[in-house]
């Protein structure tokens, strides 16, 4: 394809008129027009690719919300858009919000919930892990866990999503503390 074309404006070049270039290679006259057109005016004969829509934030705009994300890692696309229109004045929807995060790995996922946990915990958790270590199938089958957990029939208007990149699902910044309804315990 590069080679018609360069054979096409060596025949330009030559003092042909596109019309006879155009009933020579039994291409359409507004082709060799463009391409006459555009090597007249940047030198090149190659096609200019376009991947779609150009994008609406500029690479700043991107580096705002990525760090107004970071920061406060509860604030929703919504709220994101709302603040990099008053810093900037580009207005974008909470869906653009989602590509530019997206595109430099932040994505809104539920946080992790965990139990806090103090010293003194850990401590016992551990004396009691040390102890049952060497416990039988059959010991085992003798003990039941148990969990005691609220539920509710209703959906769940109050999740709250948080930005993080892949991988740091168990970072700090990422938990939230829980304290359980009557706790996890077992029975011997």
């Amino acid at each position: 394809m590069i080679f018609l074309r360069g054979r096409i404006i060596g025949r330009l070049e030559c003092g042909r008129i596109q019309l006879e270039v155009s009933e020579e290679l039994g291409i359409a006259q507004s082709v060799i027009s463009r391409l006459w057109q555009r090597f007249q005016d940047d030198g090149n004969v190659s096609r200019c690719y376009s991947t779609g829509r150009p994008q609406v934030t500029t690479p700043n705009e991107d580096r705002y919300l990525a760090v107004t994300a970071k920061r406060n890692r509860r604030s929703t696309a919504s709220d994101l858009s709302r603040q990099l229109s008053s810093a900037t004045g580009m207005t974008v929807s909470r869906q653009t919000v989602y590509r530019r995060l997206g595109h430099i790995g932040l994505y809104a996922r539920r946080p992790v919930k965990c139990v806090p946990l103090t010293a003194t915990h850990c401590r016992l958790r551990l004396a009691w892990s040390r102890e049952h270590a060497l416990w039988t199938p059959q010991q085992w089958s003798c003990v039941m866990f148990s969990d005691e957990s609220r539920f509710s029939l209703q959906s769940d208007s109050r999740r709250t999503f948080i930005w993080r990149a892949p991988g740091t699902r168990y970072h700090q910044e990422n938990t939230i503390e829980r304290h359980r309804y009557g706790g996890a315990g077992w029975l011997v």
